[in-house]
């Protein structure tokens, strides 16, 4: 009773007034804007015959001005009313090309100028690719040459993208499909002017209805209004010499697309009612297939309001799901349907059933395939030939399934049965390749399979690939990376017959790039050469160490220590961790690393690998596991975990004789700072903290967080133990608090950290709070972002070195 009083008095009066000011912005220190102030390399895209790699170039960061723009927030959506385009969208501004086999790019001309491009799309026969840009008007249509390296408008500002991607090729690479704003859209209407007719009216019949708490959601009649204004399009055929024709009248579109074999249309649309307490995601949706003409062939699905669920995370929905098209036949549809009622507390043999159903949809589905748990995916192969998944949430098991999907009479293959969190057992993913349709399928060879893996191991990372046999269904290997020094990814494998493979390479200190690797002859050709942006920290030290948790949990952590440092003299420097808890089922699974030395020093916002330049010694990513067996679960010993992780780092640190203990700060990002805050409170381990973007008070998320299932009600106890908001007045160590002003994430509302800064101050506790203008859950713009630099900088600087 005293917890649930102290809350509601916290969150409805505010009892606690604090004084705020607006300060300019700050850049950080030089040391540390030599790292933040790089160019970004670009990301590259291949066409499906590795003739041509299109170069994607975007700004490092956006700025305030980016973010300063109209914007809407409906239905978990985040919209620009003017451009009509999602407000969150990153931005491309520069497109090159080059052939596969040349070292010299090609600027793309034609390109619009102050180009905002995204929607990038590559036609079916990879001559072209389309692309959106985004005016200050709103959002046109594009299209590349790519032998050429042109780029011509194709459609005026009126492209309609504020749901998903607005363009679709049709199979004859020819013509796109496009969603346009309706040429009778209604006048969005304005809500600080508008006068309501009414109340706001909510009732519940009686069922359960457990949500998550979700941002962004429907509130009223007028955010209904302009919310399917705002996403009503009509369906035009535009082709490549601009010519358009209408293809479908104006309705709420959510997601077209074509058959494999291009005969066929899939047209998904949003329908009422709508959801004040659930996204878009879980609103109606009615699948609708058409011919390529746009002909009505069949109502294939009508998904009603997905707001009542049961209880657990292996919850779904009645009805079919998971419909799309199968990538193996010209035109087929796959959908899978609960046998358990969509309750995970239902005792059954068979979870789901998986059904196969052939345009032009006069005939019954068939069914393929039962999954013992619930459908995790299916990879498609040939007519005989597939792989599917099943998985677990509350045993992290999953299974791996070889069967013919079209002869249900054959008992499927369970090829792979192991706990999902163990990396060390994992056998890797079956390797894809483009059919004559242009859809990725199994690479199928002289009846073999072929399995890419990381490579996890105790003894570090060395990545794989298998040849499967389907008829011993027995792996054997084929490549195994043996580097030392490097960090080996294996990508794509681009000739099995040849032994080509793409992969990337990289070190502690040379920038990731691409080679051609050919496994016969063991040449390793470059793709990429990118440039190595941070060179001022390429000499610093740089270790992967392990250690044990009291209880012999095994945990690691990637340590850094600034260059030049004396490993003789061993200066005692004060340290600082950033971690992010993980929940497991057993501590098997919950010592495995996946921490890789070789891997390049990448500093970015998110991380303390900065402040190495300062004087301090780092450990990134720190295991944080925290682990429930059993019947146990894992938060019923959330805290105590914690701190014995933390202690267990700073004894690693401190063994090696590194550090001074009674300088160490701890720092996270969201469920990072989550934890940031229960140390502060529960441990007198750390001089200071700093928690980024948290959730601070539990009972403001009550139908679970995170990975608990159980509810406020369920387990009272687990949630106010947990809160740092409830233990406010134990918490004297000086926290740095750090959320962005419109916060998007589930349960990380701006006001969790607003109302934790209020009871902290009111207590007497030492804290500041910063709150960034514009920001979301992860921050972007350049200002914001160097302004946190320095205000981290600031604050450690104060409660820690000094």
């Amino acid at each position: 009773m005293k917890f649930k009083l102290l809350n509601y008095l916290l969150l409805f009066v505010g009892f606690f007034s604090f004084a705020q000011e607006n300060i300019s912005y700050q850049m950080p220190p030089k040391e540390i804007l030599a790292l933040a102030d790089y160019e970004r390399a670009p990301s590259i895209s291949m066409d499906k015959d590795r003739n041509y790699i299109l170069f994607s170039y975007r700004n490092t960061y956006k700025n305030l001005e980016d973010l300063n723009q109209d914007e809407m927030k409906l239905g978990g959506l985040r919209i620009n009313p003017v451009t009509n385009i999602s407000s969150t969208v990153t931005y491309i501004n520069n497109l090159k090309i080059r052939k596969f086999s040349d070292k010299n790019l090609t600027q793309v001309s034609g390109l619009p100028k102050n180009a905002r491009i995204t929607n990038i799309s590559w036609s079916p026969n990879y001559k072209k690719i389309s692309f959106t840009n985004t005016t200050q008007k709103g959002v046109e249509l594009w299209v590349i040459d790519v032998v050429s390296a042109t780029a011509k408008q194709l459609t005026e500002a009126i492209i309609n993208a504020n749901i998903g991607n607005p363009a679709s090729w049709f199979r004859d690479s020819e013509n796109i499909l496009i969603r346009t704003l309706p040429a009778n859209k209604p006048a969005l209407i304005d809500t600080l002017k508008d006068i309501p007719t009414g109340p706001t009216v909510s009732t519940s019949d009686g069922s359960k209805s457990q949500n998550r708490t979700y941002q962004d959601l429907l509130k009223n009649k007028t955010d209904e209004a302009n919310f399917e204004s705002l996403i009503t399009s009509e369906l035009y055929k535009v082709s490549l010499n601009g010519s358009k024709t209408l293809f479908k009248e104006a309705a709420m579109y959510a997601g077209e697309s074509f058959s494999p074999d291009g005969n066929y249309l899939m047209i998904n649309t949003v329908e009422k009612p709508f959801s004040y307490i659930v996204t878009v995601s879980r609103f109606p949706i009615t699948s609708t297939v058409y011919d390529e003409n746009g002909k009505l062939i069949k109502v294939v699905n009508e998904v009603p309001l997905d707001e009542i669920r049961p209880k657990g995370f292996m919850a779904t929905r009645k009805g079919k799901r998971s419909m799309g098209w199968r990538n193996d036949l010209p035109a087929t549809l796959s959908y899978v349907e609960a046998l358990d009622g969509g309750n995970p507390a239902n005792e059954v043999d068979f979870r789901d059933e998986v059904f196969s159903w052939d345009a032009p949809f006069t005939s019954d589905a068939k069914s393929i395939l039962k999954t013992k748990q619930r459908y995790a995916g299916i990879t498609w192969g040939t007519k005989n030939i597939a792989i599917a998944y099943d998985s677990w949430y509350d045993t992290r098991n999953t299974k791996t399934y070889l069967f013919d999907p079209s002869n249900s009479g054959i008992a499927p293959k369970i090829i792979s049965d192991r706990n999902s969190q163990d990396v060390y057992s994992d056998p890797g993913n079956f390797e894809t390749h483009k059919n004559e349709f242009g859809q990725n399928v199994l690479l199928v060879e002289n009846n073999n399979l072929y399995l890419v893996g990381d490579g996890y191991t105790k003894e570090g990372q060395f990545p794989f690939i298998d040849e499967f046999s389907l008829k011993t269904l027995t792996p054997k290997r084929l490549y195994q990376s043996s580097y030392k020094d490097k960090k080996e990814d294996l990508l794509a494998i681009e000739d099995i017959k040849k032994g080509d493979v793409i992969i990337m390479l990289q070190s502690k200190n040379e920038y990731p790039n691409y080679y051609m690797r050919n496994l016969k002859s063991k040449k390793v050709t470059p793709i990429t050469q990118f440039a190595n942006p941070f060179e001022s920290i390429k000499n610093v030290y740089k270790e992967v160490i392990n250690y044990k948790r009291k209880d012999g949990v095994n945990l690691s952590g990637t340590l850094y220590l600034p260059a030049g440092y004396d490993m003789k003299k061993k200066e005692k420097l004060p340290l600082l961790i950033w971690a992010y808890p993980q929940e497991y089922k057993d501590k098997n699974s919950a010592g495995q690393s996946t921490q890789n030395p070789n891997e390049f020093t990448f500093p970015y916002y998110g991380s303390f690998v900065y402040w190495v330049t300062r004087g301090y010694a780092v450990l990134d990513d720190a295991s944080f596991p925290i682990v429930g067996e059993g019947e146990t679960e894992p938060n019923d010993t959330f805290i105590q975990q914690l701190v014995d992780n933390a202690e267990a780092a700073i004894d690693a640190v401190d063994k090696l004789g590194y550090i001074n203990k009674k300088k160490v700060a701890v720092g996270g990002h969201s469920y990072g700072a989550f934890m940031t805050a229960n140390l502060l409170t529960h441990s007198n381990l750390f001089a200071c903290g700093i928690a980024r973007s948290g959730a601070y008070n539990r009972t403001l998320t009550p139908f679970g967080f995170q990975s608990e299932q159980r509810n406020y009600w369920d387990v009272p106890n687990v949630y106010n133990t947990m809160s740092p908001f409830m233990n406010a007045e134990k918490m004297k160590t000086p926290l740095l608090l750090v959320h962005g002003e419109a916060d998007n994430n589930p349960g990380t509302f701006t006001l969790q950290t607003e109302r934790y800064f209020q009871a902290l101050k009111g207590l007497g506790a030492p804290v500041r709070m910063v709150l960034l203008p514009k920001e979301s859950h992860g921050y972007v713009a350049q200002e914001n972002i160097f302004h946190l630099l320095w205000e981290q900088d600031q604050f450690l600087e104060k409660y820690l070195k000094n």
